[in-house]
């Protein structure tokens, strides 16, 4: 540990070589005293995520990066699992977050902002889109673990919440449980990032936002660990997407290390892969899987186009081309209104024609939805 060695630093021979795990944190105090204490050693700093939150990068201590494979080549080869991304199609006010000392947003107004705005119920969302998958849910508080962990058992699903309240015998329990499958449900705050083995987790569930791109990065690619057939699934109910992109999307890991400010998103250096939508099966799938001009899902004949949201219901897979549209339904008062309503619960035109938009229907969808319905 880190710390253990800043206690007894003046016992430590001097090294020629100081080699850095989780190398992002480097700049902390404790790492600094420990590097100023030896000028003359080699240092190398390993970590799969090279930026910080704030102003200071590593090149305030690094000369130089050497970037390793990127998630796309290592995908390809096998050591990570393919991934589907979804995301809500409303968005909280980000004017309600607020930063602490540590770079990232603040519990008080993550709270404000999850709590007033209308997202896909946690439950029902990963019943519809990854039922039976072992999945972790990162969120910001205890409160919230704890009240996501009793919504699954409530319907059946086994979840325990582990936070750093947690006893580590606790903790080691519900760890070896959910690594067993006895748990389906794995809630925790701020404990599941790094230096934690969970082979077997299928889905990730995002129940927090997050200013950190490496915080992003690790909570996303918690599931991506491989296994032979095995699509991971990404639920993002804070919409970290449009903050962050893909977690494989390439960035400029060079760019990434240079202080001053910048944005997450200046960092990704590919504008993105061609999306496809079927009009058919409203199956969204990259360009690249269509062969022969059909659909890879229903085998109709597909056509190129913007994406659309295409589910029918309030979570919709999330797609590069798909974003300006998302930034449209959030300033729609009444898409928001209609977006965690069933069918049956639309009774008016306006509300046909809203939730018809909001999933991609075809016009004349709310037609005949409205004269089944008896509304004209």
């Amino acid at each position: 540990m880190v710390q253990t060695l800043t206690r007894h630093i003046q016992d430590i021979p001097v090294p020629k070589l100081i080699i850095v795990d989780e190398g992002h944190r480097a700049l902390a105090k404790s790492y600094q005293r420990i590097l100023k204490q030896f000028p003359k050693a080699i240092v190398l700093l390993f970590t799969a995520t090279p930026h910080r939150t704030g102003r200071m990068q590593l090149d305030q201590i690094a000369d130089d990066i050497i970037v390793g494979q990127s998630i796309h080549e290592l995908t390809d080869k096998g050591f990570l699992a393919p991934f589907r991304y979804f995301q809500p199609p409303n968005d909280f006010d980000p004017k309600l977050l607020k930063r602490g000392s540590t770079g990232d947003f603040t519990n008080e107004s993550m709270e404000q902002a999850m709590s007033t705005k209308i997202f896909g119920h946690i439950v029902k969302q990963y019943k519809r889109i990854a039922s039976g998958m072992q999945a972790v849910v990162y969120t910001y508080s205890i409160d919230s673990a704890i009240k996501i962990a009793n919504e699954f058992n409530s319907e059946g699903i086994s979840a325990v919440e582990v936070d750093g309240t947690t006893s580590k015998e606790k903790r080691d329990l519900a760890v070896r449980k959910f690594r067993e499958q006895k748990i389906k449900i794995l809630v925790n705050v701020n404990l599941f990032t790094e230096g934690v083995d969970l082979p077997n987790v299928d889905c990730v569930i995002m129940a927090r936002p997050t200013a950190s791109l490496a915080l992003y990065l690790q909570f996303s690619m918690r599931c991506l660990n491989p296994r032979k057939g095995k699509t991971a699934i990404i639920i993002d109910h804070a919409n970290n997407f449009k903050t962050f992109g893909y977690p494989d999307d390439d960035r400029d890991w060079k760019q990434a290390i240079k202080s001053g400010k910048q944005k997450s998103k200046s960092l990704l250096t590919d504008p993105g892969l061609a999306i496809v939508t079927c009009d058919y099966c409203f199956a969204v799938v990259k360009a690249s899987e269509v062969k022969d001009g059909k659909c890879p899902i229903c085998g109709k004949p597909i056509k190129v186009h913007k994406a659309k949201p295409v589910s029918d219901v309030d979570l919709v897979e999330a797609t590069k081309d798909r974003q300006n549209l998302i930034h449209e339904i959030v300033h729609s008062n009444l898409l928001k209104e209609v977006a965690n309503k069933n069918v049956s619960e639309l009774h008016t035109i306006k509300e046909l024609q809203a939730y018809g938009k909001l999933h991609g229907y075809k016009k004349g969808w709310c037609y005949y939805v409205a004269k089944r319905k008896g509304i004209i």
